[in-house]
Parts: C-alpha cells; structure tokens; sequence
C-alpha cells in the first residue's frame, strides 16, 4: 500500500502558531508543543495585564492631579478637587484632569479656584 500524503490543515495551523510565536527565544519558537504552550501563557498574561494597565494609569493620573493641586494650596487636595467637580456637577475625565494639569498648570488652578469660590460662596450663603 503506498504511502498517503498529509493534507495542509494541520501544516496551516502550525504556521499560524509558529507566525504568533516568531519573536520568542529558544525552544518557544521552534517546537509546537511549547509553541502551543507559550501562545496561550501569553494571551493570559495580555488579558491579565490589561486590566492591571487600566488601574496603574489612573493611579499615575490620580497622583498628577494631586501634586499639581496641593502645590498651590495646602489644605485643598485631590479628593476634595473630585468632590466639589461632582458637586458642581462637572464631569471631568480624570485621564484630561492629569493632561491639563501637565500641559497648562493654570488652567487647572484657574479651574480649582473657581471651584473653591463657588464653594465657598455656598458655605457663606448657607451659614447665614
């Protein structure tokens, strides 16, 4: 009986694998088997991470924000900047927040002091 020839199904799937694989080192981008292995380590570390990026960022904004507000004025600090935004009902982005607060200061304090005016014109109004 003579010999059968493999069709090229399994041959174009080890490609792909192998193609995803290409940069890794040593045996991660030759074998299949550890090919197969490695690709799937791989896309778990991607969906992990992306979620650990997420939350790293807004901490790296949090704290722009932050250093660029307590500069000014002592007593005023991030969260309290949050809450009056909220309280006067302006939604700002927090990713914007930290890029204005990098880009252009004053603007930031401008906003910041407008804020406290508010405030405290409430707090006055409210007392009396």
């Amino acid at each position: 009986m003579t010999r059968i020839r493999r069709g090229y199904i399994a041959r174009r799937r080890r490609t792909k694998i192998r193609l995803f694989a290409a940069s890794f080192r040593g045996a991660h981008s030759r074998l299949t088997r550890t090919i197969t292995q490695q690709k799937i380590r791989a896309l778990v570390s991607a969906h992990r991470d992306r979620g650990s990026q997420k939350r790293n960022f807004r901490r790296l904004w949090i704290t722009r924000i932050n250093a660029v507000i307590r500069e000014r004025e002592v007593s005023y600090s991030y969260s309290r900047l949050i809450y009056d935004l909220y309280k006067r009902q302006l939604l700002f982005n927090r990713k914007i927040l930290a890029q204005i607060a990098i880009s252009n200061r004053n603007c930031l304090y401008m906003i910041s002091n407008e804020i406290i005016k508010e405030v405290d014109c409430k707090e006055s109004a409210v007392k009396i």
